[in-house]
């Protein structure tokens, strides 16, 4: 079971490897049923991280979560994984980044109209171009009125689940 890579590390670096991968498993506990069916993750994964948050007491707890990092270290790619929960992570690196980024199309979109459209449908495929030119219609109308209806909130919105989907999917 154990690969090359595993035989030559000391016993303190894959407790520190297994302690991660737990570390993991806790942060997954704290995501919302929506955000944990989007994870790359087995069926055996879920229903672990499913069971975990049942589990009230502390002993009984620190044992399944240590399950749940043998489970974790069995995935195909605990990488991936591990950047799919980051990106939910409000102050991580990776959320700050589609944050920006969904802003910076925001503005371009409000700026530019259809012109900009095309580029944003290239970045994101599954994009659906009706909806996103509606929104970016009614959110260029509260500009332009001065008002503020909560148009660009919509497409802000939007366009930062077309970019999640995106990059979920490459």
């Amino acid at each position: 079971m154990h690969n090359d890579e595993d035989l030559i590390k000391s016993k303190s670096q894959l407790k520190r490897e297994m302690h991660e991968l737990q570390d993991l498993g806790k942060r997954m506990l704290d995501l919302s049923d929506d955000q944990l069916v989007s994870l790359p993750m087995s069926e055996t994964l879920k229903r672990a991280i499913v069971e975990s948050r049942r589990i009230r007491q502390h002993e009984a707890r620190r044992r399944h979560l240590q399950y749940v990092g043998k489970v974790i270290r069995n995935e195909d790619d605990p990488e991936a994984l591990r950047r799919a929960v980051e990106a939910f992570d409000a102050g991580s690196e990776e959320h700050t980044r589609r944050h920006h980024l969904a802003e910076r199309w925001r503005d371009q979109l409000i700026a530019e109209g259809n012109a900009a459209v095309a580029g944003f449908v290239e970045q994101c495929p599954a994009t659906d171009v009706q909806h996103l030119r509606n929104l970016v219609r009614n959110a260029q109308k509260d500009a332009q009125a001065e008002k503020n209806t909560g148009q660009g909130r919509k497409l802000f919105r939007y366009l930062r689940e077309c970019i999640d989907e995106a990059e979920q999917n490459s």
